[in-house]
């Protein structure tokens, strides 16, 4: 599976982004899918992720209710749309992806990983 991430830029605090991935190759639904993102000096950490079906999503408490996570497995894409976006959410995001029923909740357990995306929040 290869992964292309897009959409981020710049924004200002309380501003709006939607970031997107497409995924190559015809198995994307049999997937878990998810976001992390990596500030400078920081370790990779989990954003969000999402089940095969879209069905469960799951997120770390510094953007729950905040951001959303989703998927169309009709075009192979992953989305996270980003609200009430704060400068500590700057870092690059990037989209991964696991295999089987697994859910990419953790760095450890994503199989693939697509080249990131930056995003800057100012305040």
């Amino acid at each position: 599976v290869q992964l292309q991430a897009s959409g981020g830029g710049l924004v200002q605090a309380g501003g709006s982004l939607r970031l997107s991935c497409a995924a190559s190759g015809r198995t994307f639904s049999t997937y878990g899918m998810g976001w992390f993102r990596q500030a400078p000096g920081k370790e990779r950490e989990f954003v969000a992720a999402i089940n095969w079906s879209g069905g469960s999503t799951y997120y770390a408490d510094s953007v729950k209710g905040r951001f959303t996570i989703s998927r169309d497995n009709a075009k192979n894409t992953v989305y996270l749309q980003m609200n009430s976006l704060k400068p500590e959410d700057t870092a690059v995001y990037y989209c991964a992806a696991v295999g089987g029923m697994t859910i990419p909740t953790h760095a450890r357990l994503v199989d693939y990983w697509g080249k990131g995306t930056q995003v800057t929040v100012s305040s």
